[in-house]
């Protein structure tokens, strides 16, 4: 097994993006004893990879990026307008000098059209997919896709969801990008997705099902710890548990229930009990 310990940017701020509110999050990533963050980028792209660059640097810290696709760039609806961004969000992995993009990349966040996907909406993000492999591939970028639960999208919620697009693409860069929050609302378990997904997954998202400190939900932690064993993982865990500490945040993921946790606590002793499964 190869794996880095990694924490969200949403560890340590909301997902609005500033050059302080970045600085913040690199600095109590790396003092928390993280590997690498993972840095949510703004839509927007108004974002400074350079001055981010010599921040990672000067903290010894590595790096992995996200993008949530917003509901204006849904796939199905706006192909164009996602392809182009998340082109751009390539561009700002590459000039970080990482070699992954991650994230919600099959769908606009809170995008329904009142059905399942449709065959003809599959063959649009497919043929999207393609296009922004190929260009990733250009940059050694790989993209790895976040299924997510049904009251947040109606495209991918599960790895198999993700696979079998995937599949059709015939693409070697395209991986999978799991989350246990979403994986204990659409998994019949947390071993069966591991192992379907076996060497395409490279990225988890580590958060109880409370969002809060790792063990004091219903996530079963033996079940994927043993998975990602017999699949001699490779990849990054990553912290994405939310604390009400920080200001905003209750307001901006909907953690409306105050967490009995400081933000810097939740990460340490959650590092810790993913380290100890190891």
């Amino acid at each position: 097994m190869n794996i880095k310990f990694g924490a969200s940017l949403l560890s340590w701020i909301t997902p609005v993006w500033t050059s302080e509110a970045g600085k913040h999050a690199i600095e109590k990533t790396a003092q928390s004893g993280f590997d690498l963050i993972e840095i949510l980028l703004p839509p927007s792209m108004d974002f400074d990879s350079v001055e981010v660059k010599k921040q990672l640097n000067a903290n010894h810290l590595e790096v992995v990026c996200s993008l949530n696709l917003p509901k204006e760039a849904h796939i199905a609806f706006y192909p164009k307008v996602a392809e182009n961004l998340i082109k751009q969000a390539i561009d700002k992995t590459s000039q970080l000098e990482t070699n992954l993009l991650g994230g919600v990349l099959h769908g606009g966040i809170g995008a329904f059209s009142g059905n399942p996907l449709t065959e003809n909406e599959a063959e649009v993000i497919v043929e999207v997919w393609s296009n922004v492999a190929d260009y990733a591939k250009e940059k050694g970028v790989n993209i790895a896709i976040e299924p997510i639960n049904r009251y947040e999208s109606y495209v991918c919620n599960t790895a198999q969801n993700v696979l079998d697009l995937i599949s059709k693409t015939g693409k070697d860069n395209l991986f999978v990008h799991l989350d246990t929050f979403h994986m204990n609302i659409e998994e019949n378990n947390f071993y069966d997705p591991i192992i379907a997904a076996g060497e395409k997954l490279k990225h988890i998202h580590i958060t109880e099902s409370h969002r809060g400190m790792l063990g004091e939900g219903t996530v079963n932690w033996n079940e994927l710890f043993k998975a990602l064993k017999e699949i001699d993982f490779e990849g990054n865990l990553v912290l994405e548990n939310f604390s009400s500490s920080i200001p905003g945040m209750q307001q901006m993921v909907s953690l409306w229930q105050k967490s009995p946790y400081e933000a810097e606590e939740l990460a340490i002793k959650s590092l810790q009990f993913m380290k100890n499964y190891f």
